[in-house]
């Protein structure tokens, strides 16, 4: 029994957590002023916990495992059904590590420096264009940088529609309705394109660069020697591409970010990428991108009084641990640096999830995320001029995930000579 563990009195909240959104549980461990507590989500009973002791707990392997976790609804949008994500043990050790061999140091610097070549590329275009949207025009870079830097060929032609399929993947795991059946549809379209491109790899019909992302999930296998099969093939390699192609959200964040906080410009003028890192942390730390995590509770086991049963679904709150005032000072407000010679914890700052990404289920692309941030932040800031006409900027706590209104439109765009 949990005698000591709060518990919300209400028969679900499912509803509630569509209405809350990214505060739902943040909202409860307020109220409740504990860290943990009890509550019923989709018709069964569920501990929800936040602050970075819980995290620890969360990513302790030995406790918990994601399969059986995540639900299919999200698979069929967002992760592809059996994932990554959503294994455990060996076969996700195994796994992860061709995941980590495809984001090294080496990898991250080769996409940022895609990343900005691409961007300025983009820019001689728009000079002639009444306006952009940043966020469109950031998928629509990020996907073309992906797919070349995976080993795939995409087309000009192609590019808004792969790009909006990834987005849709990402953008409909939290909607129901259209939104959500719009999600699916984009995932199906897009494990059939990178499914045939696998089989022509296997084939031989198509070249695969060794090194590259396509090669590496057309050639993979398994702990037990397996080659992966072509439909999985294709998930894994999405995978990789879809997160790169989500910093477009990060990206627009920053944009705002600059836009709200113009003290910060001059600092970062100087490219100096210790100003740049800082406040990169910090867009990833206040602005809003994963609500929580899921997890099943592997054997039963007792932490502060609570006890949890093996089977029993937990989630681990994100975004109120990144604005947890023990341990942030003004969590709620942007403030770069607090990043200044502070030695960030594996369990205190986790927009990407906790721990360590080699050996859990911390995102292995966390570096790629802050290296395409920091070369998309230098060029808004060195490399271009541009007007911010008057727009509805606003984002929602609800919507999951969320993103400015207006997407950032620009306008009176110039390169810098």
């Amino acid at each position: 029994m949990n005698e000591q563990v709060p518990k919300d009195k209400t028969l679900d909240n499912t509803v509630a957590l569509m209405r809350e959104g990214y505060l739902f549980i943040r909202n409860r461990i307020e109220e409740y002023q504990s860290d943990i507590f009890e509550t019923h989500v989709l018709g069964q009973k569920v501990i929800c916990m936040g602050g970075s002791e819980a995290a620890k707990l969360f990513y302790d392997n030995d406790k918990f495992q994601r399969q059986g976790a995540v639900l299919k609804r999200i698979q069929k949008t967002l992760f592809g059904l059996n994932a990554i994500q959503t294994i455990d043990g060996r076969a996700h050790q195994h796994r992860k590590q061709l995941f980590l061999s495809l984001m090294t140091p080496l990898h991250q610097k080769r996409l940022a420096e895609l990343v900005m070549k691409q961007w300025i590329e983009s820019t001689k275009k728009w000079v002639n264009l009444d306006k952009i949207v940043l966020f469109e025009e950031a998928k629509k870079t990020l996907c073309r940088v992906a797919c070349h830097w995976a080993g795939i060929n995409l087309h000009e032609s192609e590019v808004k529609e792969r790009a909006d399929d990834f987005m849709s993947m990402v953008y409909s795991f939290g909607a129901v309705g259209p939104q959500h059946w719009k999600g699916r549809m984009a995932r199906n379209r897009a494990e059939n394109w990178i499914q045939s491109m696998i089989e022509d790899v296997r084939k031989g019909t198509q070249k695969a660069e060794k090194g590259t992302a396509l090669y590496a999930m057309a050639t993979y296998q398994d702990a037990e020697g397996n080659e992966f099969d072509p439909h999985m093939a294709a998930i894994e390699l999405i995978n990789v591409i879809r997160p790169i192609v989500a910093i477009s959200t990060f990206i627009t964040f920053t944009a705002l970010a600059l836009k709200d906080h113009p003290e910060y410009k001059e600092s970062l003028k100087s490219g100096n990428p210790y100003d740049l890192d800082m406040f990169i942390q910090e867009v990833r730390r206040y602005y809003p991108f994963t609500p929580f995590l899921g997890a099943k509770v592997k054997k039963d086991f007792i932490w502060k009084d609570v006890t949890f049963k093996e089977g029993m679904l937990v989630f681990l709150d994100i975004y109120g641990t990144n604005h947890d005032p023990r341990l942030w000072d003004n969590p709620n407000e942007f403030h770069p640096e607090r990043f200044k010679n502070r030695d960030v914890g594996s369990f205190d700052f986790i927009p990407q999830g906790g721990g360590d990404p080699s050996t859990g289920h911390r995102c292995p692309g966390e570096g790629i995320t802050i290296e395409v941030m920091k070369a998309s932040l230098d060029f808004l800031v060195n490399k271009i001029e541009f007007e911010i006409p008057a727009q509805d900027l606003s984002f929602s706590l609800v919507k999951v995930p969320t993103l400015p209104e207006s997407g950032f439109v620009m306008q009176n765009i110039s390169l810098n000579a």
